[in-house]
């Protein structure tokens, strides 16, 4: 029975990471994740003051997740503000460096930037994560391609 012990282990964790569902761009990969539906409501209707008020709220209470970090650096880079914008695409990419939306987000800002080199780092990361293809990876290809982004 002791031999058997690694094998069930193993078996335990691969059963774990192969039932782990996959994510949307900035779906809360945890459960306790905030209700993000007001401040994407506001996003979708550009009224970025709005969203970074209510971001920086989330964050003032304690609220610590990689979607908070990247929706609040997508506000920050639709209203002009590039560089606080970078700190909190690299915090949420700190928080989860497989974040699909802090990877796209922040790629288009490189590009916005100029910075191509920085820009296609971060396709290539998005490639690995969806090599059959992804929102995230087709939204940045576009802006390197095109050389511009998208306001959405």
């Amino acid at each position: 029975m002791t031999n058997l012990r690694p094998t069930w282990l193993a078996a335990l964790l691969v059963i774990g990471i192969a039932g782990t569902p996959a994510f949307a761009v900035d779906t809360a990969t945890t459960t306790d994740a905030p209700d993000l539906a007001a401040v994407r409501a506001k996003i979708k209707a550009k009224d970025w003051s709005a969203a970074i008020a209510e971001l920086n709220g989330m964050i003032d209470r304690g609220v610590q997740h990689a979607d908070v970090y990247n929706l609040l650096g997508f506000s920050l880079r639709n209203q002009g503000d590039t560089g606080t914008a970078q700190t909190w695409y690299q915090k949420a990419l700190e928080f989860d460096p497989d974040h699909r939306g802090a990877l796209e987000y922040q790629g288009e800002l490189y590009v916005k930037l100029g910075d191509l080199t920085k820009a296609q780092a971060n396709l290539a990361k998005l490639v690995k994560l969806c090599p059959q293809g992804c929102e995230e990876r087709a939204d940045l290809e576009e802006a390197i391609k095109t050389r511009t982004v998208k306001v959405r």
